[in-house]
């Protein structure tokens, strides 16, 4: 996949969700369609990417730009409506889990976003930065094979990898035709048609095992209208355990997790032995999701909890190391 279309599809996603307003497709084609030879062309474009980034489970809303006239219609995404479904949020935090905010934790793609923003403050426009804030500090433990099955996606072409079931001993080897890559319960999911089975699943990126790889040339499949992938992720993946898991918190971080809670108790000694944590009690929660709290969170149970958060953390430090 060539850079330019990340960065574009990535300025379009940014515009969208960061304006106040509709945006109207003549501004769009101003600020980030520049280049394109015609008229022609730039429909074209813009149609094939608001449809990829639809696919991806973006909901581009349509509109009028003015309410008392009948003009040419406008473009936006509301953050409120781009939020993980599983999390009730306040109006002024449901930018935290829009798409823009995942993907700037991932190093690959944060370049890109950063300059996104960059260009559009450039030209004057009158963007909402809050919906790219990021609430507390996250510690981002990305799959590597994120970037192989984001492109993939983004280009439409097939993925051989090897994935690790519970109850084999060995690996087995997948190729899927990728309709979109999502995060779902604090966990990374491929969604896709199964080549060798004949029928939609979804795979959990952090069971890829060793190297994922691309083949067959751009546009090699394509994805079934409507296609929602995260819908396709809550109805495939398996039910979660609902074994409570028990962490302690420092003081002023974890708000989401605090909302959770079953439970909160206060000054409880801490792993540190310096300030007192609070003990919370969720009724669910995924390692990835605790992962995100850094050293703010110590996971107390259950063991297999904590050894899979530990686990993911050395795997984390291994990769950059």
């Amino acid at each position: 996949m060539s850079t330019s279309k990340t960065e574009r599809l990535l300025n379009l996603l940014i515009m969208l969700l960061v304006q106040r307003h509709y945006v109207s497709k003549e501004r769009i084609r101003e600020i980030l369609y520049a280049d394109a030879p015609s008229t022609d062309a730039f429909e074209k474009t813009f149609e094939r990417d608001k449809e990829e980034l639809r696919s991806l489970g973006v909901p581009i809303e349509v509109g009028q730009m003015d309410a008392y006239f009948d003009d040419e219609p406008g473009y936006r995404i509301r953050a409120d409506e781009f939020a993980l479904p599983e999390i009730s949020l306040e109006s002024d935090e449901a930018s935290v889990v829009a798409l823009a905010t995942r993907v700037w934790e991932h190093a690959r793609l944060a370049e890109a976003t950063t300059d996104a923003v960059g260009k559009l403050t450039a030209a004057g426009l009158d963007l909402d930065l809050e919906a790219l804030e990021i609430a507390q500090p996250r510690l981002s433990a990305d799959e590597p094979s994120f970037d192989v099955f984001w492109e993939a996606t983004l280009t439409r072409r097939p993925v051989t990898f090897d994935y690790r079931r519970p109850g084999y001993d060995q690996p087995l080897t997948r190729h899927l035709e990728p309709w979109g890559v999502v995060r779902f319960s604090g966990r990374w999911y491929v969604v896709g048609q199964d080549i060798d089975r004949g029928e939609e699943r979804v795979f959990r990126l952090s069971r890829v095992v060793g190297a994922a790889t691309m083949s067959g040339p751009a546009g090699s499949f394509v994805v079934p209208p409507g296609t929602d992938v995260r819908a396709a992720t809550r109805r495939l993946e398996p039910a979660t355990p609902t074994e409570e898991v028990v962490v302690l918190v420092r003081p002023g971080a974890g708000a989401v997790l605090r909302r959770e809670a079953t439970s909160v108790e206060p000054d409880v000694a801490g792993p540190d032995e310096e300030t007192p944590w609070d003990r919370l009690r969720l009724q669910r929660a995924q390692a990835d999701e605790l992962l995100a709290f850094g050293p703010d969170l110590y996971v107390e149970a259950p063991a297999s909890v904590r050894d899979e958060v530990v686990a993911r953390l050395r795997a984390a430090v291994g990769a950059t190391s």
